[in-house]
């Protein structure tokens, strides 16, 4: 009896347990491969939802998926731990050490070999080597560092009534994330008002800063243009073409020497893979640390070596550039090694990947949101707004839960929340 072929998939993001359950339910049930996920953190988080942790507006112990608890229910097992390295003459995975938060040893550094190696290690934001901004700047690229910021936001909002002063936040990056985080802010402090001081959304400050001509500068520019304007109808300050140079103690300087001053700042530009990716395992990089793949997704290098998601650089056949990093090719990428990878296990050739576009939505919380249709469906390359693109919104997070949880659980986990919204505080209050 031959060994279960050994696929290890590192980083649990929205590729990274999307193809760890599907596999786990098909391949691992039935005992043909033993499948791997390796995550520095115990939980998972749809990355389009963080900016609403990091506002407080959704609970993240509800939102949360734990790795432990869900690789038991489908099949494959999770690690903890973090990638340092790739040995590929051995394939073999190279882990750092795993200690607590006090610095505490919990294992030393170790290695966990593989078959077929799958890098979903996602992306985070690239501050372009701009001084002070690692040293000053909130990130909001995962659960952690949502929090974290959230944190620091109720502090200061609390700071702020009790020293009847302005809550002054600066974002670079006039992105999805950027975008939507201000909106959920202005949204945030609104409800906070009826717990306390009604002055409180009054003191929020908040500039917006983007290079680019205009904000959402991937979507079409009657969405940017209508985005800025509910951001300035709200009292926001939106500066496009603006280049921010440094990063101080008192704000964002920019464009020759001005400044944004916040008490908080938030850097949301730019987006890169770890930088330990860079040349690993002698497999061929981007400048943004991606790792270039084919049409199959397999690494240039090795045909055991899959990359999907952000930290992979796919270019289309007679396409000019690669996919966007979006979590909707991330999604598709993770569907299709999920249903190809069988196959190719037995000796079967992988055909290549067909992205499609089936559009794209931004939500400005409650005030209002946006959308394109794709290329794809009815009503190919409409645009939408209002409630239909907020219940589309919606409906891309509940798409998720269904694809990792199943109708059943999904629509309990759905019924649940809801029933906590009208039990529980809208906003996160402690």
């Amino acid at each position: 009896m031959t060994n279960p072929v050994r696929i290890v998939i590192v980083g649990g993001g929205i590729a990274g347990i999307l193809l760890a359950t599907k596999l786990g339910d098909t391949l691992g049930r039935a005992g043909k491969a033993r499948i791997r996920l390796i995550d520095k953190s115990p939980t998972h988080i749809w990355k389009p939802m963080l900016h609403t942790i990091a506002a407080g507006t959704r609970d993240v112990q509800q939102q949360q998926v734990i790795f432990l608890a869900h690789a038991a229910e489908h099949g494959y097992t999770y690690e903890p731990g973090e990638m340092l390295g790739l040995d590929r003459a051995r394939r073999c995975v190279q882990l750092g050490a795993l200690t607590t938060t006090d610095g505490g040893v919990v294992l030393e550094p170790r290695e966990v070999s593989y078959d077929v190696l799958v890098l979903a290690l996602g992306s985070h934001a690239n501050d372009f080597g701009v001084p002070g901004v690692a040293q000053h700047s909130y990130f909001i690229d995962s659960q952690k560092q949502a929090e974290t910021f959230n944190e620091a936001l109720r502090a200061r909002a609390f700071r702020s009534v009790a020293r009847d002063e302005a809550l002054r936040v600066a974002i670079v990056g006039g992105g999805a994330t950027g975008v939507e985080l201000a909106a959920e802010l202005s949204r945030l402090l609104e409800v906070a008002s009826a717990y306390g001081d009604a002055t409180v959304r009054e003191r929020l400050q908040l500039t917006l800063l983007e290079s680019g001509p205009r904000i959402l500068g991937a979507f079409p520019p009657n969405i940017s243009e209508s985005s800025q304007h509910q951001l300035e109808k709200i009292g926001f300050s939106v500066k496009t073409g603006t280049r921010v140079t440094e990063a101080t103690a008192q704000g964002f300087v920019y464009d020759g020497g001005s400044v944004a001053q916040a008490d908080l700042m938030v850097w949301a530009a730019g987006v890169k893979a770890a930088d330990f990716l860079r040349g690993l395992g002698g497999l061929t990089t981007n400048r943004a640390n991606q790792i270039v793949v084919g049409p199959t997704l397999q690494a240039t290098e090795d045909d055991h070596v899959f990359a999907l998601g952000d930290c992979a650089s796919l270019t289309p056949a007679g396409a000019e550039r690669a996919l966007a990093p979006t979590a909707q090719v991330a999604t598709q990428q993770a569907e299709y090694l999920a249903r190809h990878l069988p196959g190719w296990l037995a000796g079967e050739p992988l055909p290549a990947f067909a992205f499609h576009d089936f559009g794209s939505l931004v939500s400005l919380s409650d005030y209002d949101a946006f959308g394109t249709l794709g290329r794809f469906g009815f009503f190919r390359g409409g645009f939408i707004r209002g409630r239909l693109a907020q219940l589309s919104h919606a409906m891309l997070y509940r798409r998720h839960q269904q694809a990792l949880h199943g109708w059943r659980k999904a629509t309990l986990l759905w019924s649940a929340e809801r029933i906590n919204g009208w039990v529980q505080p809208k906003i996160r209050l402690a």
